[in-house]
């Protein structure tokens, strides 16, 4: 039976919405099936396209949902997991229920089914020298699911690529959030004419990528990939207070969270020598861009 299925998780949500438009922008043959329970996601942002179905349901229930397409998918591109370090202190429980039993049911579906699994891993824990895994319950998560992944790859032949996310920003990220990240959280600040807030010292160390270089990483993983991880991020660092200096405006601190991560670097140079791949944007010409719209 032809392949000819790609299912995203989380297709409502800042990233797995934005892949979509990708490949229906590179005009990619396959249908697209997104799966999204609408915790993070919004029904705005789905696209009006024939070849993309979506379907309101929990990953743990894949199985059920993805009954009558199971022979014909293609890839799986999972992103649909808990993804914030500092709430999944309060929201362990939900943390681990997304992030270990619903995606342990997405990887047995890949497996059983003999799917190519693209895995959105985390830069989270990559921090100090990959010593982060266990700073925060999320970090511990998502390292869990990359030990049982390439456990299943081992054992059970599962095919898969890791590609890793450094704080992607850009057009569509979640705004007026409690799941906000840093740049959204700052863009909605400057715009209210509000100090912007920087977690204390505010000399931690992050890559920043752009929405469209992150997928197209995805798609070069999935295409390109062989069997490894991929880290796509600019190679270039910035603390949180050049970040907050760069809109130009008044900015206040607040107490140091739980889970704070100081660092977070590429450790690898898989994406360019095996996939070829490099980022475009730099957040410092995006910030400009974002000021000069105002």
């Amino acid at each position: 039976m032809k392949k000819n299925f790609i299912i995203v998780t989380g297709g409502a949500g800042f990233i797995g919405s934005s892949l979509i438009r990708y490949f229906l922008k590179i005009g990619i043959k396959e249908k697209i099936v997104s799966i999204d329970n609408y915790s993070s996601g919004y029904k705005k942002n789905h696209v009006r396209n024939t070849n993309v179905k979506y379907i309101t349901g929990e990953n743990k229930n894949i199985d059920v949902l993805l009954e009558k397409y199971k022979n014909k998918i293609k890839v799986i591109f999972h992103f649909g997991e808990y993804s914030r370090i500092f709430q999944s202190f309060k929201n362990y429980k939900k943390c681990f229920e997304y992030n270990i039993h619903h995606s342990s049911k997405v990887i047995e579906f890949a497996k059983d089914n003999k799917i190519k699994l693209i895995y959105s891993a985390t830069s989270s824990n990559l921090g100090n020298s990959g010593k982060d895994e266990n700073l925060s319950p999320y970090a511990w998560s998502k390292s869990k699911n990359i030990e049982l992944i390439k456990n299943y790859n081992k054992w059970f032949g599962l095919k898969y690529e890791f590609v890793y996310f450094y704080n992607v920003y850009g057009p569509g990220q979640i705004l007026n959030s409690p799941m906000s990240a840093v740049i959204g959280i700052f863009e909605q600040q400057f715009k209210r004419g509000k100090p912007l807030t920087i977690v204390k010292p505010g000399t931690q160390r992050r890559d920043f990528t752009y929405i469209d270089d992150i997928v197209e990483g995805c798609y070069l993983a999935w295409k390109k990939g062989n069997q490894n991880h991929y880290m796509l991020g600019t190679k270039k660092t910035y603390t949180i207070i050049q970040i907050a200096k760069m809109f130009g405006t008044k900015i206040k601190y607040i107490p140091t969270r739980a889970g704070e991560r100081f660092g977070s670097t590429i450790t690898n140079n898989n994406a360019k020598k095996i996939l070829g791949y490099s980022a475009k944007k730099d957040i410092r010409n995006y910030i400009k861009e974002f000021i000069n719209k105002k």
